[in-house]
């Protein structure tokens, strides 16, 4: 087993006045070359957006998408026909860059400030017809047992959740104080990159807290316990691609 550790304050760290972010890999003004991406992993950013502010019209390609409201709402339009839909905790929002897409992601509050992750994964498949779809997930399917967000579009093995561009799969699990998991992976050459969202948990004898991450491969499972009452969100992907 490899476990890389990442602290929360060993993140990138950006300042907009309307933005203040989190990146956990090189992005923008932030550049480590040790950080650049794990796996297909290239971006988790953790955002927290003034009340209606947020990122103008702009374009992507060939990436897919994924962002996870925490707090707040968000609202998004693109040149797909949406047109100001609303993503709320509890939801998650996906899109396949593919070809080409234009869209603009705001906090939809004039009152609150909206806290979010964004999430890119490099995709296994170029040149797609660009997607958009979000849905909602009751929190109660997490308590204490791994929740699916996302998996791969060819993976017919469930038609739960979201679909990606990618042999990956993002979760969730909400663990109470002194509980115990075992993560396993769909695919022996997957990673994970596992955020705590919050609260105190031990993972193979390395204490983890709120927003620290760790990057573990070359394994099939893992075990997780909880120290206190824990918010955790995996993302599996492959390490080569």
């Amino acid at each position: 087993m490899q476990i890389e550790q990442f602290t929360a304050d060993t993140r990138g760290q950006a300042n907009l006045g309307w933005l203040q972010a989190n990146y956990s890999f090189s992005f923008a003004n932030f550049y480590n070359p040790e950080r650049v991406n794990f796996g297909a992993l290239r971006v988790l950013n953790d955002d927290l957006i003034a009340p209606s502010a947020g990122f103008g019209t702009h374009p992507h390609q060939n990436m897919e998408i994924i962002t996870i409201p925490l707090s707040g709402e968000l609202k998004h339009k693109d040149n797909m026909s949406n047109d100001w839909l609303y993503v709320k905790p509890n939801e998650v929002q996906v899109m396949s860059a593919g070809t080409g897409i234009y869209h603009s992601e705001m906090n939809g509050s004039a009152d609150s400030y909206l806290s979010l992750f964004q999430i890119w994964i490099i995709p296994n498949k170029e040149g797609v017809t660009p997607r958009y779809n979000q849905e909602s997930f009751d929190p109660s399917g997490r308590k204490n047992k791994l929740q699916v967000l996302v998996s791969s579009i060819d993976d017919y093995s469930t038609t739960e959740g979201l679909k990606i561009h990618q042999n990956a799969q993002l979760s969730r699990i909400d663990l109470d104080e002194n509980q115990e998991f075992t993560y396993e992976f769909k695919s022996n050459t997957n990673g994970v990159y596992m955020m705590n969202i919050s609260g105190e948990t031990n993972i193979e004898n390395i204490t983890t807290s709120s927003r620290d991450a760790l990057g573990i491969s070359k394994t099939d499972q893992f075990s997780v316990k909880a120290n206190t009452d824990s918010q955790l969100l995996f993302i599996e992907v492959p390490m080569e691609f």
